[in-house]
């Protein structure tokens, strides 16, 4: 089932990958180059785990847009079900198409009443390359999902019981995320080749805000990553991931058109929404904490 895949990727070479991710600001240690490029060749999903913020979505995103290709998307959490992610039947159109009567002898469980969702939309897609398919927050959704989702991890396939089987002609490439709330079970890991994705280091996360953030006063990012850093060491209910670190230096460029490259008490502390997602957390940033704050930041510019 994988053929087709393999064979469209087979001439790929780590410096390809390498540059296409680098052209989608895309920060890739050699592993994340590899691994993809491991993924791309094999034509097997991808397994992402890591913490939150670390990048994982961002990689099948960017993953896509290299490739030219369609993002296909599903969202999981607790209690998603077969409807929501393979298939349902129009309901509306079968009961319209029973009520008319033209056509007695047809089954109103055939394709023309099927309606797509993300797996079966990625099996079926035509668009000339193959969809990146991700199945964001895997570890979000229950066992029973888990399971279902086996068939098309490992054969690129649905079944329908009505229909019978659907196959893909050209198969997705899959990016399956977990943050690791629980743990994935066994027969999914089988099937995947497998990543795990390192919050950035600092010298990393500086170097992800002057792709991201360019119109961020250059002097300024050293200092907004040390900050942010600080606050990863507090034990709080939501630590702020590198998109939150994003989310804060264009809060901070938006506010700063004068080009200012410091930081005060004043803006760390009105702009703390951005990095921070709980009344707790924001609560627990007091004055001596934001001194502290203060005084990583001037480390990270050699000031102390």
């Amino acid at each position: 089932m994988t053929d087709e895949l393999t064979t469209t990727f087979a001439n790929l070479t780590e410096s390809d990958v390498r540059a296409a991710l680098d052209a989608e600001d895309y920060i890739a240690e050699d592993e994340i180059v590899t691994t993809v490029l491991l993924t791309l060749r094999m034509g097997k999903p991808l397994l992402v785990e890591g913490e939150p913020g670390a990048g994982k979505t961002e990689l099948a995103k960017v993953l896509a847009s290299s490739l030219g290709s369609e993002l296909i998307r599903l969202q999981c959490y607790e209690g998603l079900t077969a409807e929501h992610a393979l298939y349902e039947w129009n309901y509306t159109k079968q009961l319209l198409a029973v009520q008319s009567g033209d056509d007695p002898e047809s089954s109103v469980f055939a394709e023309e009443y099927l309606l797509e969702r993300p797996l079966l939309r990625a099996l079926r897609s035509d668009t000339g390359r193959p969809p990146v398919l991700l199945v964001d927050e895997i570890d979000r959704a229950d066992d029973e999902f888990e399971a279902l989702l086996l068939e098309v991890l490992s054969d690129f396939q649905v079944s329908v019981p009505e229909i019978g089987t659907i196959a893909a002609d050209r198969p997705p490439v899959v990016i399956v995320t977990s943050n690791r709330t629980r743990a994935l079970s066994d027969a999914l890991k089988r099937r995947c080749l497998y990543l795990y994705v390192e919050p950035p280091s600092l010298e990393k996360e500086i170097a992800i805000l002057r792709r991201k953030v360019p119109q961020l006063n250059d002097t300024i990012a050293p200092d907004l990553c040390a900050i942010v850093a600080r606050l990863r060491e507090e034990p709080l209910r939501k630590p702020p991931g590198a998109a939150e670190t994003i989310d804060w230096a264009r809060a901070i460029a938006s506010l700063r058109d004068d080009g200012d490259g410091t930081l005060d008490r004043e803006t760390i502390r009105n702009t703390l929404g951005c990095l921070l997602k709980t009344g707790e957390d924001v609560d627990r940033v007091d004055d001596a904490l934001l001194t502290e704050l203060l005084e990583a930041a001037d480390r990270a510019e050699g000031k102390a």
